[in-house]
């Protein structure tokens, strides 16, 4: 027969209770009540009466009457709108493509224990700290063809040497690119790196046994070890590009003519310089609707595998 098991030595799943856990728990929420306020009154707040205003016939001062959807037929009939969603598209497949790529090869070389690694890691993420306005005016310098790097290589002797698209209407948007990526890169290779840091060094003893290359071991084993990290760079960059509208002013100014418009410049521009806060606001909710649509999958997914028990 088997002995009964004593109460006091019972190892079942019990947890004791936690003396004042409710009230720490009622606490909890008083204390993020405020936030939780602001969210709700200033965020969503702000969507809902962005998108009443883009409802009505509104110019220089909101009016509450209703036109239906007739602010985004005259939107999506703007030959300047248009091109800004073209503009983005490119701009922001460009950007996000490049800032993935060199900071995942800035984050390996870092991760490779070169010498002076803390230099490197701050030189590489530096560009991060200026703003999108300082970073504009130092490349609009560079790239100026009077005074910048076309005019410097000419005077080493390369007189037919040419790089002026800052004023070229069909490679303006690149140079925006270019300008972007510098800065953001270092971002993206610290994110990386951490997830690289967090890489088990087993994983490479045992291919270092096997023999195997290491670019074998990165595409199949440490790219997607990075999944969590590449998702959170990833949708830290599309909001970025989405939201581009510093560089753009300080660079181009959406020129040559409109050339370089962006989504986040017409909308500002008809907001305050051309008095159409109804358009301007349809602006605004098309791209808000457009942010949601490419993030929710990516979120999705995130809570979808987390849920997954390991």
């Amino acid at each position: 027969m088997q002995p009964s098991i004593p109460s006091d030595l019972d190892t079942g799943p019990r947890r004791a209770p936690r003396a004042g856990g409710s009230a720490a728990s009622r606490w909890a929420h008083v204390a993020l009540a405020p936030m939780a306020v602001t969210a709700i009154v200033a965020y969503l707040g702000a969507a809902l009466w962005t998108l009443r205003v883009s409802l009505s016939s509104s110019r220089s001062l909101p009016k509450w009457d209703f036109v239906g959807l007739a602010q985004y037929a005259r939107l999506f009939h703007n030959d300047r709108w248009l091109l800004s969603l073209e503009n983005l598209a490119l701009y922001g497949l460009l950007f996000v493509l490049a800032c993935l790529v060199i900071g995942f090869l800035l984050a390996v070389l870092i991760d490779r224990q070169v010498a002076g690694e803390g230099v490197l890691r701050a030189v590489f993420l530096y560009p991060y700290a200026m703003s999108f306005i300082a970073t504009g005016l130092v490349w609009q310098w560079l790239l100026n063809p009077e005074l910048g790097i076309q005019s410097a290589v000419r005077s080493w002797g390369l007189r037919g040497f040419r790089f002026d698209w800052i004023v070229d209407p069909d490679r303006a948007i690149y140079t925006i690119v270019i300008a972007t990526v510098w800065q953001a890169s270092g971002f993206v290779m610290v994110v990386l790196l951490a997830g690289l840091r967090r890489v088990d060094p087993e994983l490479w003893n045992a291919a270092r046994l096997d023999g195997i290359p290491t670019w074998r071991v990165y595409v199949s084993v440490i790219l997607p070890l990075l999944g969590y990290s590449f998702a959170t760079a990833f949708v830290a960059l599309l909001a970025a590009a989405v939201k581009l509208f510093d560089a753009v002013v300080a660079m181009t100014q959406g020129g040559p003519g409109i050339a370089s418009e962006v989504p986040a410049k017409f909308i500002m521009d008809h907001l305050f310089g051309r008095a159409n806060i109804a358009l301007a606001s349809a602006g605004s909710t098309v791209m808000l609707l457009t942010v949601v649509t490419l993030l929710a999958p990516v979120l999705y997914a995130r809570s979808r595998a987390r849920r997954v028990p390991s």
